[in-house]
């Protein structure tokens, strides 16, 4: 049922040691305050409408905080039951007027809006002049997506020299969307599409409780050389996400780095 250590969880020192680490399921219950049996229900997935109070209490027994706290609330609740989840059906997704006064104001720092399954919404014209000697921005792409460049498009290996990390944060992205909009048809169709993709099918564990939102990408870019830019990923109370690459602390460390301003955010 459990990794979690018997004595970390708060059971007594002198508990013999087990063949398998963790928690057994009645140890589990007990905590929760929930019989074995209604636990085994809900395990096997024979039961799928558990409350409110006893997610919480589950989450406690696991001693369950943070973002992996988070991820267990949200599948727990929604098991059986996406069709009834707020803002679960596909999204029109198009760059909201608020959205475009945060691009202009970061500008000139680097930053993209990005839907649910990854699709680039808008960006300001630091992010293109950074990212468009990159491919991403070729006129054959009538939406570009992060998720289909980083596995799908040939200059994606070589112009990220760490690719492997570049890809774990996509995946982790996708399943958070995965997520939150269970039965939305395109976030779906589009892990189905990049699960043809070995690189991505070996990452893609729909249950991972990976948080990337930030993080460093390495590139080998074509006008500015090696470069590491951090970056951080802001959700909006809507459907789209904010991603911030910040330019300002790798222009200290590369003087040659430097972003035009002329061009305006993207219509």
């Amino acid at each position: 049922m459990s990794t979690l250590p018997p004595r970390v969880a708060g059971w007594p020192w002198w508990i013999p040691r087990r063949r398998t680490p963790g928690l057994r399921r009645e140890e589990v219950a007990v905590r929760a305050g929930v019989s074995a049996d209604y636990l085994a229900r809900l395990e096997q997935g024979r039961d799928t409408n558990p409350s409110v109070a006893v997610v919480d209490a589950l989450a406690d027994a696991l001693l369950l905080t943070g973002a992996p706290r988070d991820h267990f609330t949200m599948l727990a609740l929604i098991s059986g039951h996406e069709y009834r989840c707020p803002g679960a059906e596909s999204a029109d997704e198009q760059l909201t007027e608020s959205m475009r006064m945060i691009l202009r104001a970061l500008q000139p720092t680097p930053a993209v809006v990005v839907g649910r399954r990854l699709d680039v919404i808008g960006w300001n014209p630091a992010w293109a002049d950074f990212f468009a000697p990159l491919g991403l921005l070729d006129e054959e792409n009538d939406k570009p997506n992060l998720a289909w460049y980083i596995f799908m498009h040939p200059a994606a290996p070589r112009v990220l020299r760490d690719w492997p990390a570049a890809a774990d944060y996509v995946a982790a992205a996708l399943n958070r969307a995965k997520v939150r909009w269970p039965a939305d048809d395109t976030v779906r169709e589009m892990i189905e599409a990049l699960r043809r993709n070995p690189g991505f099918a070996e990452r893609w564990k729909p249950h991972r409780l990976d948080d990337h939102r930030s993080g460093v990408l390495t590139f080998d870019h074509p006008v500015h050389g090696e470069i590491d830019v951090p970056f951080e990923t802001l959700d909006s109370d809507r459907d789209q996400s904010i991603v911030i690459w910040l330019t300002d602390r790798t222009a200290a460390q590369a003087p040659g780095l430097r972003l035009v301003e002329s061009r305006a955010v993207n219509e």
